[in-house]
């Protein structure tokens, strides 16, 4: 019986009334794990997709379940948020196009993502895994955003999801952890020059906490071009580079460094990956995930 397939039972319902869907607990749920900013959270315009790639999505949902920034399991789709910058609000990040690529590769396997995203944060500061008041008020902008202690964050989001699943008598495996962030650590001197050292603390951290130190940690290459430091982008796409080459179970999708960005197309505002930049970067990171977990 498949995860998500609906199994109305007493004992999950009251464990949560949200929580829609198990599977055969020999089979354990693969879990992917999401995390970043704005360009994780996604501006792709789902209405622009093809409807090829739409019924694509809908085949994938009935293998693939996301829960997004705390809100309830369900079938992979995008999500509505609406902004003055884009005339859309039905959107979607990375995580459409991984459902994707991971279901058509294991037609019998179920998924769970468990994605956490806000924009405009740092890996120095709402994101660092030695999290500082110091630190966060260095990079972060107003009090929300300095307040927040997003790897805390989303690790009890993590284990409150697993908890779910092992309260249904659900196996589950964790098979990677997707990561799209960085732009605004370029903006800074003291955030660029760290990132290198706080990616492999924040890597470390996932793997130390979860027990699985060979966890594959798979990441887009940022391209952004704006802040007050100059050297900035460079600083942080090298550190990503070298992170990857160190570290056999890590994976950085390269990207172009300069406009026109035809590799992974943005809106107009330079900054955000459209439809096209987003299936792309969700597909790269599922062969990129499909590959690490190989036996």
């Amino acid at each position: 019986m498949k995860y998500m397939r609906y199994i109305l039972t007493a004992a999950l319902c009251a464990l949560s009334p949200t929580a829609s869907v198990i599977a055969s607990a020999d089979q354990p749920v693969h879990v992917v794990l999401f995390a970043g900013q704005s360009n994780m959270a996604g501006a792709g315009n789902y209405h622009a997709l093809s409807s090829e790639d739409k019924a694509r999505v809908e085949d994938a949902a009935k293998q693939v379940s996301l829960t997004y920034n705390g809100k309830s399991t369900a079938p992979l789709t995008y999500f509505t948020y609406s902004t003055e910058k884009y005339d859309f609000s039905d959107r979607f990040g990375p995580e459409l196009f991984v459902g994707i690529e991971l279901a058509q590769a294991n037609q019998d396997q179920e998924y769970l993502f468990i994605k956490r995203a806000q924009g405009g944060t740092a890996l120095y500061g709402a994101w660092n895994p030695e999290w500082s008041a110091d630190k966060s008020k260095a990079v972060e902008k107003g009090d929300r955003k300095q307040n927040l202690h997003l790897v805390d964050e989303h690790i009890a989001y993590i284990h409150q999801e697993l908890t779910r699943l092992e309260a249904a008598g659900q196996s589950y495996k964790i098979i990677g952890l997707l990561w799209m962030q960085g732009e605004n650590d370029a903006a800074k001197e003291i955030s660029a020059r760290s990132y290198e050292a706080n990616l492999k603390q924040l890597i470390a951290r996932y793997r130390r906490e979860f027990n699985l130190p060979d966890m594959p940690f798979i990441y887009g290459q940022i391209n952004s071009r704006y802040g007050n430091f100059e050297p900035g982008p460079t600083m942080v796409r090298q550190a990503m580079v070298d992170v990857a080459n160190a570290d056999s179970r890590a994976h950085v999708t390269l990207t172009t460094a300069n406009p026109p960005w035809d590799d992974f197309p943005k809106h107009t505002d330079q900054v955000h990956y459209n439809e096209v930049g987003q299936k792309r970067l969700g597909t790269a990171f599922a062969k990129s995930l499909i590959e690490l977990n190989q036996p």
